[in-house]
């Protein structure tokens, strides 16, 4: 039989404060186009054909300029209270699908295809309930850790601010790319609970959950540099802008 077709949640509900614009983060143009039109174009290429776009600031500016592209639907975030949270608003979709999700940031232009591509059939492979993508960074500062056993298998995500020296050593990190299984990640969203100083609700719980559950969860370490490059700042926009133009 075929393989189960793939959906993809993209996270494009953020003000991005920093960016000192009025647009939405994900409609700020990287090299002339919204940065969201390249995950996208990412994820179209990986084979991925629904597309769940999460919107919040300003949703109106954002539904407007991908309506017009085939495969896109949209879920509300109208309070920003986490990426766990802003999955959770699309259970209706999730419900309705069965198969892999990929779950990626619409502020993350250097997404590659092939990179989505190996995720997807590696979770199809492994049958696994989370895989995540991971890259290594010589400067992993502000990262969260991807935690292994002795035997190389994947045991957490360990947030800097949490981590012990040893464990700020490690180098691979983690991009917020990750491909759930359906119906285990509707699992692990009834489990998911602000405990944090936040008061949010983090997607990157999930993995724990299910690991915790006896579920199979995994990190490759698939992913390139520059992939780690999602856009906050002014500044991190020329980066990435001079990353894409080959200088």
């Amino acid at each position: 039989m075929p393989p189960a077709p793939a959906m993809a949640i993209v996270l494009a509900a953020g003000k991005g404060t920093r960016m000192k614009s009025e647009l939405p983060k994900v409609l700020v143009p990287v090299a002339g186009r919204p940065m969201v039109r390249y995950v996208i174009d990412a994820l179209r290429a990986a084979g991925v054909e629904r597309v769940v776009v999460v919107v919040g600031y300003r949703a109106d500016l954002v539904r407007t300029e991908l309506a017009g592209l085939p495969g896109i639907e949209f879920a509300d975030q109208t309070e920003q209270l986490g990426t766990g949270h802003a999955v959770m608003m699309c259970r209706e979709q999730l419900a309705s699908h069965d198969g892999p999700v990929v779950i990626v940031a619409g502020d993350s232009p250097m997404l590659q295809a092939d990179s989505v591509a190996t995720l997807l059939a590696e979770a199809r492979a492994r049958r696994t309930a989370c895989l995540l993508g991971t890259v290594r960074r010589d400067d992993p500062t502000g990262y969260g850790r991807i935690v292994r056993s002795a035997a190389g298998d994947f045991t957490g995500i360990v947030e800097e601010k949490d981590a012990t020296p040893e464990q700020r050593a490690i180098t691979e990190i983690n991009v917020s790319t990750y491909v759930f299984d359906a119906k285990e990640l509707l699992a692990a969203l009834d489990q998911l609970r602000a405990d944090n100083s936040q008061r949010e609700y983090y997607i990157t719980d999930c993995p724990a959950i299910l690991l915790a559950a006896g579920k199979q969860v995994a990190a490759l370490n698939v992913l390139k540099p520059r992939e780690a490059l999602s856009i906050n700042s002014p500044e991190e926009l020329a980066q990435v802008e001079k990353v894409m133009s080959g200088v």
